[in-house]
């Protein structure tokens, strides 16, 4: 069994800060190989997402890797000590980006040859991959007979009955399988995520498997609390299927620094993890990485990778399915109102990565047919710098025994609703009558934090509709404050 890490390092771009050693403020290229370093040696992360979706790809980095840093590579082995793990496009999705797929498959024997003359010895430097966006067991089982069957299986194959076989000619293929890793997004997939698994299990001897569990997205078209219990529901069914099927089962929670989106920060890392207990890897996004003193950085990395792993919290599907629909109705009905005011705003929402655009999950959903919105990182950027930040959205549509559950089952709830009301104009346009009810109802106080609120409120006299370029200025300034941008 190798061993499962901690800190998978991602590319998000939820960052304000641009870190030290990049030629840019929007990381490309060359700048992303140097990131993995960085977190590798520098961090202690043990992993290192590298984002092969909707950008250009480099595949390549395992050589530029062990090239550049040879002396840290050669006492941290690739593939053992830290894993590099490729987040793949879903062709049942993004079919514009399917042969992608294929070229990024194509690379990993490549990769493998490249560490074999590195480290005199067979090391897969890349032996997973992650599928973003899955819905089903047949989604992430074509990859997994892909790679098997038509990559390493064509090795075996004659040019002509009297020839020699590809592999005679070009050399063998390794590893001969690679493990999928499931990312689950949406909310029906998300509730589905052990039922999924369990599919795509039955015809493999494996012992062993990672499954990943979005936050962002998932809270940006359900909003916090339903992404909340939808991971939690996920988590602890997830529990009882490899406690049935005797499979050991290693969750990945996709977690940013902004409440919204997570909640994982340095300073939060050690609540995170209580409140996740069966949740084996934490991703360390980019605001995490670089909107705080490395110091503290590396001292929340250490704690995440030294923290015990247990059971997962139980959760009653049958009081928290009833509670999601209706909280997911109110948010969905609010964003739809705000869509016109956020869109306008997000388009100041400075790039921090070199990235086309993704498939949003929101406008697919029949509910807000025809509403576009930006991704989760700018939408949330937005709310909050109209002083409306999106934890609030549908506070309205909890009953008391709604609160009372919540904060049974998801502890962090209260602290999430406090750290977003210090960023909130009570005063503002958006804060409406019920929502400040909601808020006194439930309980909560707040003081807001005037440096954030005294630019939310020039932000507005500027106007979101405006062409003003200070906009994208003060963006940033009040996400220096936040400690993300979104």
């Amino acid at each position: 069994m190798r061993d499962i890490p901690r800190c998978m390092s991602t590319q998000h771009p939820d960052n304000v800060m641009a870190p030290f050693f990049s030629s840019s403020p929007v990381l490309a290229g060359e700048d992303e190989v140097r990131e993995a370093y960085y977190a590798f040696s520098h961090l202690g992360c043990d992993e290192q997402m590298w984002d092969v979706e909707g950008k250009e790809i480099d595949t390549y980095v395992v050589k530029k890797l062990l090239s550049l840093y040879e002396q840290y590579f050669t006492e941290h082995v690739l593939g053992e000590d830290v894993r590099l793990t490729l987040r793949v496009p879903n062709p049942t999705v993004e079919t514009a980006e399917a042969k992608i797929l294929l070229e990024t498959l194509e690379s990993i024997p490549r990769s493998f040859d490249t560490a074999r003359l590195f480290y005199g010895r067979e090391v897969s430097p890349i032996f997973e991959v992650i599928l973003p966006m899955t819905t089903s067991a047949r989604c992430v089982d074509r990859i997994y007979r892909y790679y098997r069957d038509f990559i390493v299986g064509r090795q075996s194959l004659r040019f002509r009955d009297d020839d020699i076989t590809i592999g005679e000619w070009i050399g063998t293929f390794s590893p001969d399988h690679i493990e999928v890793i499931p990312l689950f997004e949406d909310l029906p997939s998300m509730l589905a995520a052990a039922t999924i698994v369990e599919e795509y299990l039955a015809d493999k001897d494996v012992t062993d498997q990672r499954v990943f569990l979005a936050r962002s997205d998932t809270a940006m078209n359900y909003g916090l609390a339903s992404a909340a219990l939808s991971n939690k529901i996920a988590l602890y069914e997830l529990d009882l299927l490899a406690e049935r099927r005797g499979v050991r089962l290693h969750p990945i929670l996709g977690m940013g620094s902004a409440p919204f989106r997570g909640g994982l920060a340095p300073h939060t890392a050690e609540r995170v993890g209580r409140e996740y207990p069966s949740v084996v890897t934490f991703t360390i996004q980019s605001a995490f990485k670089y909107d705080y003193p490395a110091d503290e950085v590396r001292s929340a990395v250490a704690t995440l990778r030294g923290r015990e792993i247990g059971r997962a919290t139980p959760v009653d599907a049958a009081q928290a399915l009833p509670l999601i629909e209706r909280y997911s109705a109110a948010y969905r009905a609010h964003v739809v109102e705000l869509a016109d005011a956020i869109n306008s705003l997000a388009r100041f929402v400075p790039p921090r990565r070199a990235r086309k655009l993704h498939v949003g999950l929101f406008g697919y959903a029949r509910q807000v047919e025809g509403i576009t919105l930006p991704r989760a990182i700018s939408f949330t950027c937005a709310m909050y710098s109209m002083g409306l930040p999106p934890e609030l959205l549908a506070l309205e549509s909890l009953t008391r025994s709604d609160l009372a559950f919540l904060r049974e089952v998801y502890p962090s709830f209260d602290s999430k609703i406090h750290d977003a009301l210090a960023f909130c104009d009570m005063d503002g346009p958006l804060m409406t009558a019920d929502l400040r009810a909601a808020i006194h109802r439930a309980g909560y106080g707040w003081a807001a934090n005037e440096e954030h609120l005294d630019i939310v409120r020039r932000i507005r006299e500027i106007g979101p509709g405006s062409q003003d370029s200070r906009l994208t200025d003060l963006l940033l300034r009040a996400a220096l404050v936040r400690r993300f941008l979104g």
